[in-house]
């Protein structure tokens, strides 16, 4: 039986794996705090930190832990704090693994990796690397510091680019959106069907990660995550109406307004993703691992209109 070492369990997708990887697997954790123990281990993701009692014996780490994409960035040097954590934690974590023996190291990274945005071309696919944000940048360089290293040591290292997740317990903008949705809010997003956003369930995400832990296909590999049908703002909203039973109220009003609205609030960035397409390509996914989505994305946003 394989021991597993995961980072971020406390996190979102962290919690939703734990269920899954008890019983098939010996579970062990790092976590920035709580109770130390045989299987729980409290250590920091930075350059710093030793993980030698934590990596006794694991065959494969699975590393959710990331300082994660903050809307409101205030910090004075966003890209130093997301590099601390995210490039040289992550590879502090990955030497020290390949040095006390472990097979197969699965990074969870980000389509940020890719870029911001796939208006006016084609959807993101796996070997492309255009980050634009500090986020995307700490992520994109631990990326290529992991495969280096695992050129050097033998290690497999297996990078997976999820883009927006969502399930139960999600939290920011889909879990808004969905709360609005439930209250009856007639919201002004009918018109915009033209766009088209790739989203992914953590079940679905979960179950990738899940396949990539033993597929002998999965090392050194980078896979793109999806549900496999992408949405359109307009049908986002109607499909949370449908799940929950509450009537679409969503108002036509022309994307342009939006455009303009964004403009003289300086709010681009956000109205772009509001209006803007960002879709994925996981053909190499599927096709690598003989692996599809086994959740739609209807079943995605039923489990997630569980939310509080």
């Amino acid at each position: 039986m394989y021991n597993v070492l995961l980072t971020g369990s406390t996190g979102f997708v962290g919690q939703h794996l734990i269920p899954h990887l008890k019983g098939d697997y010996v579970l062990n954790y790092i976590n920035r705090s709580g109770n130390e123990g045989p299987n729980q281990h409290i250590a920091k993701i930075d350059a710093d930190s030793n993980y030698t009692k934590a990596l006794k014996e694991i065959n494969v780490i699975i590393h959710c832990a990331a300082r994660v994409h903050i809307m409101d960035e205030n910090s004075a040097n966003p890209i130093d704090e997301f590099r601390a954590v995210n490039t040289k934690g992550t590879l502090n974590l990955a030497t020290q693994a390949a040095q006390a023996g472990v097979k197969r190291f699965i990074f969870i990274s980000t389509i940020k990796v890719n870029g911001e945005s796939t208006t006016g071309r084609t959807p993101f696919n796996e070997q492309e690397n255009a980050p634009e944000d500090p986020y995307g940048i700490s992520k994109a360089e631990a990326e290529q510091k992991l495969l280096a290293l695992g050129q050097k040591t033998g290690m497999e290292i297996v990078i997976i680019r999820p883009p927006l997740v969502y399930g139960e317990g999600v939290k920011a903008n889909f879990a808004s959106l969905m709360r609005l949705v439930n209250k009856g809010f007639p919201l002004p997003f009918r018109a915009i069907n033209k766009n088209k956003r790739s989203l992914v369930s953590v079940y679905n995400l979960v179950d990738l990660i899940k396949v990539c832990v033993e597929h002998p296909n999965a090392a050194n590999q980078v896979f793109l995550a999806s549900d496999d049908h992408d949405l359109s703002t307009a049908e986002m909203v109607q499909l949370m109406a449908k799940v929950q039973g509450k009537s679409n109220l969503a108002l036509p009003v022309p994307p342009a307004l939006f455009s303009l609205v964004g403009a003289m609030l300086g709010k681009k960035q956000v109205v772009d993703r509001l209006i803007g397409s960002l879709q994925v390509d996981i053909t190499y996914t599927k096709n690598t691992l003989n692996w599809a989505p086994p959740y739609s994305v209807e079943d995605g946003f039923k489990l997630s209109a569980k939310i509080k």
